[in-house]
């Protein structure tokens, strides 16, 4: 049982992470698989809900580690998965408050039997999928480090990397920070991802650094190193394992090497995400 501020009998809150970003192929589905069961590692009862329809990457890497384990014999730890189903009226405009309505139902529904609340959203402009937004406590926005992706966030003049102003995704974020602000009193923490960081220095990685560092003052975002391109993370998915499910001692040593730094830029995120959270949970109770 929640009681009126939203918290449970223990003391303790639930808490919403956001996986979004409307450009694709950033690494959005690795971030929030990941997510999940670092979360789910560290002791924490996750609760994850992929907005998703069309591609459903999560639901398939959830589906894969489901039927790895029967086909092996494991017992492989899961997360509570619930699905929210769209209206097949959803498209339309006087549909859409009804549906939005639903599904803040449906999260607080899920309030009282987990730690976490982790969202997946899809990689395009959705209503549902923006409206998903004012429910996170933490944002987790994955880019690749180029222009590219950066463009979805700030616009940038290509003579002096000047910042002309946000890019319609940040537009998004601010319009639903001030809605989970009006119905939570509470703030949204925005982590933005840098993935795929170059590990040698280029004029590209130097102006992204200090466009980056001006965004992060303008616009109010946490920066953090993400995912490097690591094949383990692409050689994982079919069988459903994480980084938390296998055994780093195999006697390759350059697997090994690989599962130690790519566990390190996971342990970093949830770090960060920890951080943030305290942030937040101190600005809902001042409120």
């Amino acid at each position: 049982m929640l009681n009126a501020a939203g918290y449970k009998a223990d003391g303790r809150r639930t808490r919403c992470v956001v996986v979004g970003n409307e450009k694709g192929g950033s690494g959005k589905s690795t971030t929030v698989i990941n997510l999940i069961f670092g979360l789910m590692d560290s002791g924490q009862k996750v609760t994850c809900v992929d907005l998703d329809f069309r591609q459903q990457t999560l639901s398939r890497f959830l589906e894969c580690r489901i039927a790895y384990a029967d086909a092996k014999g494991l017992q492989l730890a899961m997360p509570e998965v619930r699905r929210f189903s769209p209206s097949a009226l959803g498209a339309v405009a006087s549909a859409r408050g009804a549906e939005l309505s639903r599904f803040d139902g449906f999260i607080k529904g899920l309030q009282s039997n987990s730690d976490f609340i982790v969202i997946d959203t899809p990689g395009n402009d959705t209503v549902l999928g923006a409206h998903a937004h004012s429910h996170a406590d933490v944002l987790i926005t994955p880019v690749n480090d180029s222009f590219i992706d950066l463009d979805v966030i700030a616009k940038v003049s290509p003579l002096e990397y000047e910042i002309i102003g946000p890019g319609h995704y940040t537009e998004s974020v601010w319009q639903q920070r001030e809605v989970k602000l009006s119905r939570d009193k509470s703030t949204t923490e925005w982590l933005v991802l840098r993935n795929r960081l170059s590990a040698l220095e280029s004029n590209n990685k130097r102006a992204m650094d200090m466009v980056m560092k001006e965004l992060v003052e303008r616009f109010g975002f946490r920066a953090l190193p993400g995912f490097g391109e690591r094949v383990i993370f692409r050689e994982l998915f079919l069988k459903g394992l994480t980084l938390f499910d296998v055994d780093a001692a195999d006697g390759d040593s350059r697997r090994r090497m690989s599962h130690v730094a790519a566990r390190h830029e996971v342990r970093n995120l949830l770090r960060t995400v920890n951080e943030s959270l305290d942030g937040t949970v101190c600005k809902h109770a001042a409120a």
